[in-house]
């Protein structure tokens, strides 16, 4: 219980559970009959064995593991399959903390005896784990368990195709051989399966539906003698369905309100396949039986009223829903879908159209059993009488248009769309065109899943203002380089952060984001200094609809069409390996992005070598420096103007002669146009090279400075400090570098409270990890500047990496000399007091 609430609290909270919560060097054993059980079977050796339902799923008990240091050791762990996951613990007594960790298992690994005595194996992929158990007898169960967890695991949709949506859900009672249980179930294509909680991920059991009898139980000629032993379920549930699966036995769901009886008798009846067109709506009917005739183009069902354009608005929804309320939001739905289509669309008033289907859609996304419904209301809607069979009005076409990049309906209403649109698909019409793009959308929602935030307002008048169907990516945006330059990349409604990142290294001539470190980052919606890493499983045009959104609520709910969503491209982690193979478009990019660092202060670098580098980017941005700094009249007004601007834009703001006084504006500019001018030509690459060849001398080149105040004894309290995140390890920067945590000794990390925490453990037989296994370091720093996450990197290491930039707050100290590799500091108060660290 304690487990579970933790883990809901890591979910709702800014920050990630205090690592102090969790327990690292725990040393007491306690005996196997401590842990908690639910039905239990005892073995042959005595231990408890977690039973769950008619099959063996879960298990708990004692195993070694063997682990690869210098040399292979076996050690002794309490393992616990749950869930079908397999999670291993020091002790008994540690299953309410976090686990120490977790052996994958899913629908690729394999599941053998190994070649040793008494040891299981099991290979996911490169990874092999063996597992030493005490005895032959208990080798054998873990055996059968974890196989079994495998069989379902590489049978269910539920594993292999994870992110499936339910075409029903609920908690029902299920009634089965005279006992009841009440069970959470979801249907998912032609299986039920059934849960103890909404929470779990390992079913319970299943039932196959194909072909099965589905039928509601009419109470009033009686129940059966297992229906009468559950007289209290009966109470409260008084409406009943029968599955008489063909090779499974009878079973009996027990539902609590009538439109949930409605819509399960008619879900399960579709998946089993057996009563088409004899239930559900009117609407639901015609759709059965017109597939059972495989759509038919010549059926007069083609021609009924419900399934045709209506001027009238709906009295009941089109499907069956399981609740009154979502019944009626269905008929507002129907409304909403009027409106859009009937009124006019007028360029200046475009925004009303905008909002119809937003609120739409939204509500779509927000109640996914609405999604079988709009998409009904919208064939409907976009479909004419025969014999001329006319198309609908082209604005429904362009809703559905909007929706198909969205969502896709279940069956048999998957089925209903795909013949709409074939029949309709024509490049010689208006309507035509857009039924194209609607199939080409839909494969494209099929292959990649459904979305999570309502269109942007960019997406939608992108619909309603230009045919989709002349661009197999219909919309666009920039994306911003540190050189001040763009590039504009193209998508559709599909395309997640990966392919549009590919797109663009194609374009620009850029390696994978995998090869180059270089990752998309967008800004703040609320104008804050902060910016966001987007990860590659996410849709671009759910980033622009969620900042659009998002920005709407800082202004109170009111829409600010001058702003848009700003996305960058730079480098996120840098590893030295990176340096082979990299392009020149990388190099320039990488210099540009340092020369940032070393504007706001977080590059250390005195003032002659700022200079240096300053005119090395000039030479780059601008070329040679063409006329000397005394040249009289207008020319010398350009060439001061010029300097001045590679001044402000790569000269560090703390060196500026307002801020410290060390030298006169005209000196410091003649400094500069010297050094320039001593570049003269020098190629743009060559400079870069250079550039890049000074910085990498610094060894935290690449590091993400975040500024925090310690708060305990080591280093020192109230010291101002830089965690510096990089390749090697987490660094604590100061006049010096104070200490280096290789990733290697970093057990945890995260929020504590308003504070960081970094729980630092020792290497395994020094002293200091016998008298004191884990050391605990807190850092007082603004909880808006950073976000911690972990990302894998070459060699099976973790890198800790830095989400969000920091408020641009240049350090008063950290300064060096990379000719001497010495550390200076800038006496404060005095002008121009160098003095050594």
């Amino acid at each position: 219980l304690i487990y579970k609430m933790r883990e809901t609290a890591s979910r709702t909270s800014d920050y990630a559970i205090p690592p102090d919560a969790y327990s690292t060097d725990t040393e007491c054993s306690e005996p196997e009959q401590k842990l908690p059980k639910t039905c239990c079977s005892a073995s042959d050796n005595g231990k408890a064995v977690s039973v769950t339902g008619p099959t063996l799923t879960e298990k708990s008990g004692y195993l070694l593991k063997m682990v690869k240091t210098w040399k292979k050791t076996w050690k002794r762990r309490w393992f616990v399959l749950k869930d079908g996951e397999l999670l291993y613990y020091k002790s008994p007594s540690d299953v309410i903390r976090k686990p120490q960790g977790q052996i994958e298992v899913n629908g690729t690994s394999s599941i053998g005896r190994g070649e040793a005595k008494q040891v299981l194996q099991i290979v996911t992929g490169k990874h092999v784990c063996y597992l030493k158990a005490d005895s032959p007898n208990l080798l054998e169960e873990w055996l059968r368990v974890l196989q079994i967890v495998l069989r379902v695991k590489t049978a269910s949709p539920l594993f292999t195709q994870p992110d499936v949506r339910p075409v029903m859900k609920g908690s029902l009672i299920k009634v089965k051989h005279g006992y009841s249980k009440r069970v959470y179930c979801a249907l998912i294509g032609k299986t039920l399966y059934y849960f103890r909680s909404q929470e779990d991920k390992f079913p319970l059991g299943q039932i196959k539906l194909w072909e099965a009898r589905v039928e509601e139980v009419d109470r009033s000629r009686g129940l059966d003698d297992i229906l009468k032993e559950c007289g209290r379920s009966l109470q409260s549930a008084p409406f009943i369905l029968s599955i008489h699966p063909q090779d499974q036995g009878l079973t009996y769901l027990l539902v609590e309100s009538r439109n949930e009886k409605e819509s399960w008798l008619y879900h399960l009846s579709v998946a089993a396949g057996t009563t088409v067109g004899k239930v559900g709506t009117e609407f639901e009917q015609l759709v059965g039986k017109l597939f059972q005739e495989d759509g038919d183009p010549n059926s007069q069902i083609w021609n009924h009223p419900m399934l045709v354009f209506s001027k009238e608005a709906l009295l009941s929804p089109l499907t069956t829903l399981p609740s009154q309320a979502l019944q009626t939001e269905a008929v507002k739905l129907f409304k909403t879908c009027q409106l859009f289509i009937n009124v006019a669309i007028d360029a200046p008033a475009i925004d009303y159209h905008v909002s119809l289907a937003q609120s739409a859609l939204q509500v779509c996304l927000a109640h996914p059993e609405l999604q079988n419904e709009i998409f009904c209301q919208l064939i409907k809607q976009t479909r004419k009488r025969q014999p001329h069979a006319q198309p609908g009005p082209l604005q429904g076409w362009q809703f559905l248009a909007l929706c198909v990049g969205l969502f896709l309906p279940q069956h048999p209403f998957f089925w209903l769309l795909q013949v709409h649109l074939q029949k309709h698909g024509d490049s010689r019409t208006e309507v035509g065109k857009y039924a194209i793009y609607c199939q080409r959308s839909m494969e494209r929602t099929q292959l990649r899943g459904g979305r999570q935030a309502r269109p942007s307002r960019m997406e939608i008048l992108s619909i309603l203002l230009r045919n989709p169907y002349h661009h197999s990516l219909p919309f666009s945006v920039p994306v911003h380089f540190l050189n001040n330059t763009y590039q504009v990349v193209s998508f559709d409604a599909s395309t997640t952060v990966d392919e549009f990142q590919c797109r663009l290294n194609l374009d620009t001539g850029m390696r994978k984001t995998g090869l180059s470190g270089f990752a998309l980052y967008t800004d703040d919606p609320s104008g804050r200094e902060l910016e966001h890493c987007v990860q590659g499983g996410i849709k671009i045009c759910d980033i622009i609809a969620k900042w659009e959104q998002a920005s709407k609520e800082n202004l109170s709910g009111k829409s600010d069409t001058t702003r848009s969503v700003r996305l960058t491209y730079k480098n996120r982690l840098y590893f030295s390996l990176q340096m082979r193979g990299e392009s020149d478009r990388e190099r320039l990019l990488l210099a540009y992005q340092t020369s940032e660092a070393i504007v706001t202060g977080h590059f250390p670098v005195n003032k002659e070598l700022a200079l240096e580098m300053a005119a090395l980017l000039a030479q780059v941005e601008f070329g040679d420096f063409e006329r000397p700094f005394s040249a009289p009249g207008s020319a010398q007004t350009k060439s001061n103007q010029t300097v001045k601007q590679v001044l402000d834009r790569f000269y560090p703001k703390h060196y500026h002669p307002y801020r410290c006084w060390v030298f006169p504006l005209r000196q410091l500019l003649q400094s500069l146009s010297t050094r320039w001018a001593s570049l003269r030509g020098r190629t743009s690459s060559e400079c870069v090279r250079t550039y890049l060849t000074v910085a990498r001398k610094w060894p935290f080149f690449g590091a993400k400075l975040f500024e925090a105040e310690s708060i305990t004894p080591s280093p020192e309290v109230g010291a101002r400090v830089w965690l510096a995140a990089h390749e090697h390890g987490v660094g604590v920067l100061e006049y010096k570098l104070l200490v280096s945590h290789p990733y290697k000794n970093l057990m945890t990390f995260g929020g504590c409270k308003q504070d960081f925490m970094l729980v630092v453990g020792h290497s395994s037989g020094s002293n200091a990890a016998k008298n004191k296994p884990t050391e605990k370091h807190l850092f007082a720093m603004e909880t808006s500047e950073l976000t911690w996450t972990c990302s894998s990197v070459p060699g099976d290491h973790k890198i800790v990496a830095m989400e969000i930039k920091p408020k641009e707050k240049p350090p008063k100290f950290v300064l060096m000399n990379l000719s001497h590799a010495s550390l200076t500091t800038v006496a404060e108060g005095k002008g121009g007091g160098v003095s050594e660290a």
